[in-house]
């Protein structure tokens, strides 16, 4: 709820929003790969079963021509964001912030009162205490449940849950899958317990390269030395520890130096040095500021805006700049690109070879002769349900009905996901071509289809059939 004090609201803090947030990608995370339309996941990246699922679609391997359009989206999305928002993926999206909130706030703070509040993240608990030191094991303990769902979460994305639980239950063959949710949960454990935002400062590439991406117009905490005064020197050595001292130089500096800014902070900066590599965009330093400087009945010093506003004081920030237009604009027409490639899905894989023998010539003593060609098909079924198949040949125009399907004589059947080779033999009994010099290569379309399911489950496929020279053909 928001209140009134002396003239100031202080609106709901970005903690808050954040948290919201935190709970609604976490359940949209663990209930996602629970959800099924037809079968199909809405993301699933399967090498057990070789298939992806997109958007309950499911997709052959052979058509993973899709991933790099889907990471294209990944990183173009982060990347936009960034400059946009600073590191926003971070501080209200990331795993790792979740996780580190999950435990220091919720299971360390709230639950067993370990740490004394969540706007004091600098104050490490006293573990000379026996009583703290069971709650660390409890904390751990209770962590370490939560380690292992998550580890189980993120394979779902790989092996959906209908199989895992089954998997599980079989080690012996499945000891790849248990090792890995074990792996998981052990790292998880180690980095949010003991390496803690030292992962966010020194092994998440992602604060390395958001220097290049920014500009001016970027959001982010920022304070305002222009209203509270300058505690740092060119040098970011700090020269003031209470606002008195700050005013000697500065009468006009608002900054009380109460330094809740800093103790807030889960990464142990103080924003009013300036733009930090370890600022994750969380905005606890805004909420602490608003909180302080609401109670004097002045505005925030630090707010989530960007140097032009800020520290320039140049105008408004610009949002829709080129730079955030052309990354809009290239997701927009990569998802287009996704959504034209994936409408264009094929429900049967074919794929056609010709055996090394171009054809094969018999003679009657009526003066007749058959042509055949023979080929190898390599079908499989990308449906969930057994089906039956056939084709049929569609060649030039002139040719209707004169090359004919020698075998198989009828429809065949294929299961699910597995791949059928069948060997089909073209006839002709037609003079199609009167050739004295060379054997003829007439171009033919192959339509398969699945019987019974002819309007969606068909694929269509160019292929060959070679008509001997005349000379072969009148030998008697």
């Amino acid at each position: 709820m928001s209140k009134e004090n002396t003239g100031i609201t202080i609106p709901t803090s970005w903690r808050i929003k954040r948290y919201y947030l935190y709970a609604m990608v976490t359940i949209v995370a663990l209930v996602l790969p629970w959800i099924t339309v037809d079968g199909n996941h809405f993301f699933l990246l399967s090498f057990d079963k070789l298939k992806l699922h997109l958007a309950f679609v499911q997709f052959d391997m052979q058509e993973l021509y899709l991933m790099p359009f889907l990471l294209m989206l990944l990183f173009l999305g982060i990347f936009g964001m960034t400059v946009l928002g600073g590191r926003v993926f971070c501080g209200w999206v990331c795993p790792q912030t979740v996780f580190r909130v999950i435990y220091r706030d919720l299971i360390e703070t709230k639950l067993l009162g370990l740490r004394k509040r969540i706007k004091n993240k600098q104050q490490d608990p006293d573990m000379s205490k026996l009583e703290n030191k069971v709650k660390k094991v409890v904390a751990i303990l209770l962590w370490t449940a939560l380690a292992l769902i998550a580890g189980s979460n993120f394979m779902w994305y790989f092996v959906p849950p209908e199989d895992f639980f089954t998997y599980l239950g079989d080690f012996t063959n499945h000891w790849t899958l248990f090792g890995s949710v074990i792996g998981i949960a052990v790292f998880l454990i180690y980095d949010i317990v003991f390496l803690k935002e030292d992962f966010c400062i020194y092994v998440c590439p992602y604060s390395r390269i958001q220097s290049v991406l920014y500009d001016e117009h970027t959001v982010m905490a920022l304070y305002n030395m222009h209203r509270g005064g300058n505690i740092y020197d060119e040098n970011h050595n700090k020269m003031y520890t209470k606002q008195k001292d700050i005013q000697v130089n500065e009468p006009h500096a608002e900054c009380t130096a109460c330094e809740s800014c800093v103790t807030v902070c889960p990464t142990h900066i103080d924003i009013r040095k300036g733009l930090q590599l370890e600022c994750i965009n969380c905005l606890e330093c805004v909420d602490a500021c608003t909180t302080v400087m609401g109670k004097l009945g002045k505005p925030s010093l630090i707010t989530w805006s960007s140097d032009y506003e800020i520290v320039e004081q140049k105008g408004k920030t610009q949002f829709f700049r080129t730079k955030i237009l052309a990354y809009m604009g290239l997701l927009v027409a990569i998802m287009i690109i996704l959504a034209m490639m994936g409408s264009t899905k094929e429900h049967m894989l074919l794929n056609i070879n010709k055996e090394t023998r171009l054809y094969s010539v018999k003679h009657f003593d009526d003066g007749e002769f058959r042509v055949e060609n023979a080929y190898e098909f390599l079908l499989q079924n990308t449906e969930n349900e057994e089906m039956k198949f056939f084709f049929e040949i569609i060649p030039p125009k002139g040719m209707e009905g004169k090359i004919t399907i020698e075998k198989p004589k009828g429809e065949f059947t294929a299961v699910p996901n597995m791949k059928k080779k069948e060997i089909v033999v073209l006839r002709t009994t037609e003079m199609l071509v009167d050739n004295d010099r060379k054997d003829t290569v007439i171009p033919i379309t192959i339509r398969a289809y699945a019987v019974g399911h002819e309007d969606r489950v068909v694929v269509f496929r160019k292929s060959t059939f070679v008509f001997p020279r005349a000379d072969i053909i009148k030998e008697k």
